[in-house]
């Protein structure tokens, strides 16, 4: 029986039939932009909700070397002290955690091992008495990463990726010096080594793969 002539939402497609490029396309692209999408607007949420109610809930970020601050370490990365400490770090999370997912495909294995890795390295290192809040050691993380990873993998794509990165967001070198009192210099530091860490990880392991292929 053709279904020709019937709409659209009663017409059954082949079985086995193969997506399009377009499909595929869109479907790659929710994979790759979603992720940090969504996790920005955790953050949006729990600040909204931070200064609603009166929870203080940036108490709950790392406090080095104490045994209740190390929940910190996968908190810390959606508590941001206001609105204009979350807008500086959402747009470079948005930005380069897309640029992680399309190059690697491993965003949620990026993510979880800069928060972890990053969180305990500021844990250890940072001040007595402080409170290590923001998205920023991810950030630097994620473009400590690409730069690694664009080195190990010894791709075209990565390689001009880790290119664009150094153009744009070089200054951010900076922000690992202790330079100013008040920014985490050890969060950020912490969030670049274990970027590059996973990136060299990743990074040999894709190209070992390329090699096989060949």
């Amino acid at each position: 029986m053709s279904t020709a002539g019937l709409p659209p939402s009663m017409r059954r497609e082949p079985v086995g039939r193969e997506p399009t490029l377009r499909e595929e396309l869109r479907r790659h692209t929710a994979r790759v932009v979603l992720p940090p999408v969504l996790l920005v607007a955790l953050m949006w949420v729990v600040e909204i909700v931070d200064v609603v109610l009166p929870l203080r809930l940036d108490a709950f970020g790392i406090r080095p070397r104490q045994l209740d601050g190390l929940g910190g370490v996968v908190t810390a990365p959606f508590l941001h002290l206001g609105f204009a400490h979350l807008i500086a770090n959402s747009g470079a999370f948005l930005v380069l955690g897309v640029l992680v997912g399309l190059v690697s495909g491993r965003f949620w294995t990026v993510f979880a091992g800069v928060t972890v890795l990053g969180g305990l390295g500021t844990w250890l290192i940072g001040g007595s008495g402080s409170v290590h809040v923001g998205a920023s050691g991810v950030v630097y993380g994620f473009a400590a990463f690409l730069l690694a990873y664009g080195l190990a993998a010894r791709r075209l794509g990565p390689a001009v990726v880790a290119l664009v990165v150094v153009l744009v967001y070089g200054g951010l070198a900076a922000g690992v010096l202790p330079l100013n009192p008040f920014v985490s210099w050890q969060g950020h530091l912490c969030g670049a080594l274990a970027g590059v860490v996973i990136g060299v990880l990743l990074g040999r392991r894709a190209r070992t793969a390329v090699d096989r292929d060949r």
